[in-house]
C-alpha cells in the first residue's frame, strides 16, 4: 500500500510509552480514551469534503497504531491487569471501520482490502466469543460486528464468505432471541431480512463476469482510441461521483441500495486477478478460515491504472444535503475533472422505475428542489443519519419518491426526466445526460419486478449482457457457458466497434467527445446504446417513445438504433440465444455470416 498500513500481526511503529515509571495498565487506558475520543470524531464526519479531512483520519489512525502495537507488546501484563479479549477485539474492529470509512471517502480499493483483514482476524480468533451469550453487550458487539464484516465483504465481492456470515449472523439472531428473552432483538431481524433480500435479487448471472471494469476483459485504457483534435482539445476524465436514490422499499442493505451498488461496482477497476482467484473460502466452525484462504492485500491494486473515480453514496438525502454535497464535490473537482451523478428515482410523475445520470464537468447548473408537499417524517431506518428525522419540508419528494425540480412558487417539474431541461440551459460547462425510459422496461423474467431486482435502466448500464436475458425471461443457468461467453464477446468486440465509431466521427458533440477518452464513461455511453438499441427492435418496446431512452445532446446517426451497426448486434445476439422473433428488423438486415452466403450465390448465378 502506497498510504497507511496497519498489519494485524506485526506493526513496527516507535512508542517509548511503556519505558517509563507509569503502569501499563494507566499507559494502556489512557491511550484507549485518546483513540475513542479521536474516533468519534471522525466518525462524524462526512464522507464527502475528502481534502480536508484527511489529517483526521491520519490522526486517529496514527492513535491507534500506537494502541495496537502497545496491547501487542504488553498482552501479558495486560491480561493480569484485567484486559478481556473482547476489548482487543473492539480495538481492531475500529481499527478495520477506519479503513472503511477511508476506503468510502476515497475509493481506494487497499483500504477495503485492510478492513477485511482485520474483521477476518476478528471472526477467525473469536475475540467476542467469550461471554457472548451471558453479557448482552457483548452479543450486540458481535452482531454489529457481522453486520460491518458483511458490508465489507459484499462491497469486496466475496460472496461465499458473504452467505456463510448470513447463516451465522441468522444463527446468532435466532440464539440471542432465546437467551435474552426481555429483548425482542426486532432492529436485527430486520437486518437479516434486508441481507437475505438483497442477495436474492442480486443471485442471477452470479460468477459470470465481474462487475468492475476489468482491463483483461474490457478495452485497456492505454488502447482507447482517442478523438481528433479537430473535434476537441480537451480529455476529461472522472474524478467524482454522486450515487444517489429516492425509491420506496428499495432493495437494500444498510444505506447501500441495490442499484447504488451495481454502479458503485461499475466506477472502480476489479482488483487485479481478485475474480479469478479461487473462491473457496471456508469459514470454521469457530468462524476460522480454513486452508484455502486468500491474500487479499496482495497486489489488489494495478500501479499502472488511474486512481478509482471518488464515489458518494446518498440514501435519500435532505434537499440541503444533497446540495451541499454537490457544492463541495464541484469545488474539489480538478480542472479536467468530471462528476457523474446517478439518480434513481421514479419517473415523470408516474410510478415507473427510473435511473439517470448526468455526467458534469466542474461548474454546475443549480437544480432547485422544491419540498413543499406533505409528507410524514422519515422514519430513523430510512434518513440518514438515524438519530434524526428530515422535516416535510427538507426532503425531495419524500411521499411519492418523485423528484420536484422548480421554483417553490410555481410548483416545479415532477419527475427526474424533467431534468432534460436542464439541456441548453447550463451557466459555463454544458451537461452530457443519460435518460432512462419515462415508463417501466417490461421484463419478461417472471419474478422480476421493480421492487426485488432493481432498475432494468440500471442493469443496461452496469450488466448490459444480463439485462439482455432478463429482458427475454432467461436465466444464466438456462445456457450453457460457452453459450454466454460467446454472447459476451460479441458485446464486448461490437462496443469497442461503436466506440470506434464514435471517436472518428466528424459530427460528434464536444460533450460526448472530450469524455471518449475516460474508460468508465466510454462504457456507460456505449452500454446505454446498447440499451437504446435493444429497446427500439424489441417487439413489445419498439416504437413507443415511453420505453426509449434519450440522451442529451445528441449522438451521430451512425450509432442510432436503426443504423446497421446497432441492428447487426441485437440481431446475432437475438440468434445465440433463439430469440430473434421477439425483435422486429429492417427489411435487408442479416447476419454476417448470411450475408456472405448470398454474396456466394450471387457471385455463382453471374
Amino acid at each position: 500500500m502506497s498510504q497507511s498500513n496497519m498489519n494485524i500481526n506485526n506493526i513496527h511503529n516507535n512508542n517509548n510509552s511503556n519505558s517509563s515509571n507509569i503502569p501499563v495498565s494507566e499507559v494502556y487506558w489512557s491511550l484507549v480514551e485518546k483513540a475513542d475520543k479521536k474516533f468519534s470524531k471522525i466518525r462524524d464526519l462526512p464522507s464527502y469534503e475528502r481534502n480536508r479531512y484527511d489529517t483526521y483520519f491520519y490522526k486517529v489512525f496514527k492513535v491507534y497504531t500506537q494502541l495496537w502495537k502497545f496491547q501487542q507488546e504488553n498482552r501479558e501484563k495486560l491480561v493480569e491487569a484485567g484486559l478481556k479479549r473482547w476489548e482487543i477485539g473492539e480495538i481492531a474492529s475500529r481499527i478495520a471501520q477506519l479503513y472503511y470509512g477511508q476506503y468510502m471517502r476515497t475509493s481506494d480499493m487497499s483500504y477495503l482490502s485492510e478492513s477485511y483483514i482485520f474483521y477476518e482476524a476478528i471472526l477467525t480468533r473469536e475475540y467476542f466469543r467469550d461471554g457472548l451469550y451471558q453479557h448482552l453487550n457483548l452479543a450486540n458487539k458481535q452482531l454489529r460486528f457481522l453486520a460491518r464484516f458483511l458490508m465489507v465483504c459484499l462491497v469486496l465481492n466475496r460472496r461465499e464468505v458473504v452467505h456463510q456470515l448470513v447463516n451465522q449472523l441468522k444463527l446468532l439472531v435466532d440464539e440471542c432471541k432465546r437467551t435474552f428473552q426481555e429483548t425482542d432483538f426486532k432492529e436485527w431481524k430486520l437486518v437479516v431480512q434486508e441481507i437475505v433480500r438483497f442477495l436474492k435479487a442480486d443471485t442471477a448471472f452470479m460468477n459470470i463476469r465481474p462487475s468492475r471494469y476489468s482491463p483483461v476483459l474490457d478495452m485497456h485504457p492505454d488502447a482507447l482510441v482517442h478523438v481528433s483534435t479537430s473535434v476537441t482539445k480537451r480529455n476529461l476524465r472522472l474524478r467524482d461521483a454522486i450515487l444517489s436514490s429516492y425509491h420506496q422499499n428499495e432493495v437494500k442493505f444498510s444505506e447501500l441500495t441495490l442499484d447504488a451498488f451495481r454502479m458503485l461496482q461499475c466506477l472502480e477497476w476489479e482488483p487485479s486477478g481478485s475474480f479469478y482467484q479461487s473462491s473457496n473460502v471456508k469459514i470454521g466452525q469457530n468462524g476460522g478460515p480454513g486452508p484455502s484462504r486468500i491474500n487479499y492485500s496482495q497486489d489488489i491494486v494495478d500501479p499502472t491504472l488511474p486512481p478509482n473515480p471518488r464515489k458518494t453514496i446518498l440514501y435519500r438525502p435532505s434537499v440541503t444535503q444533497f446540495i451541499a454535497v454537490l457544492a463541495t464535490i464541484c469545488d474539489e473537482l480538478p480542472a479536467d475533472g468530471v462528476l457523474l451523478i446517478y439518480l434513481s428515482a421514479t419517473g415523470a410523475g408516474t410510478s415507473t422505475n427510473t435511473a439517470d445520470n448526468i455526467i458534469r464537468s466542474s461548474q454546475i447548473h443549480t437544480i432547485h428542489s422544491d419540498a413543499s408537499s406533505s409528507s410524514p417524517s422519515s422514519s430513523p431506518s430510512n434518513s440518514l443519519n438515524p438519530t434524526s428525522r428530515q422535516s416535510k419540508e427538507d426532503c425531495i419528494g419524500y411521499n411519492t419518491s418523485c423528484l420536484q425540480f422548480g421554483t417553490r412558487g410555481n410548483g416545479g417539474y415532477h419527475g427526474i426526466n424533467y431534468l432534460q431541461l436542464i439541456n441548453g440551459a447550463e451557466k459555463g460547462e454544458r451537461a452530457a445526460l443519460l435518460l432512462s425510459p419515462s415508463s417501466s422496461i417490461p421484463i419478461a423474467a417472471a419474478d422480476f419486478s421493480r421492487s426485488p431486482s432493481g432498475s432494468p435502466f440500471t442493469i443496461f448500464l452496469t450488466a448490459p449482457l444480463q439485462a439482455f436475458c432478463l429482458l427475454l425471461g432467461f436465466s444464466g443457468s438456462e445456457f450453457e457457458a460457452d453459450t454466454y461467453t460467446k454472447a459476451e464477446k460479441l458485446v464486448s468486440s461490437s462496443m469497442n466497434e461503436w466506440g470506434l465509431t464514435l471517436a472518428t466521427s466528424d459530427n460528434l458533440d464536444p460533450v460526448w467527445a472530450q469524455i471518449l477518452c475516460d474508460p468508465f464513461l466510454r462504457r456507460l455511453l456505449l452500454r446505454f446504446l446498447f440499451c437504446r438499441a435493444v429497446l427500439k427492435l424489441y417487439g413489445p418496446t419498439s416504437d413507443k417513445k415511453e420505453f426509449q431512452p434519450e440522451c442529451m445532446p445528441l449522438l451521430p446517426v451512425t450509432v442510432l438504433p436503426m443504423a446497421t451497426i446497432c441492428q447487426t448486434l441485437v440481431l446475432e445476439l437475438a440468434n445465440i440465444f433463439g430469440a430473434t422473433d421477439r425483435f422486429i428488423f429492417s427489411e435487408g438486415i442479416m447476419r454476417p455470416e448470411n450475408r456472405h452466403d448470398d454474396m456466394e450465390v450471387s457471385s455463382s448465378s453471374s
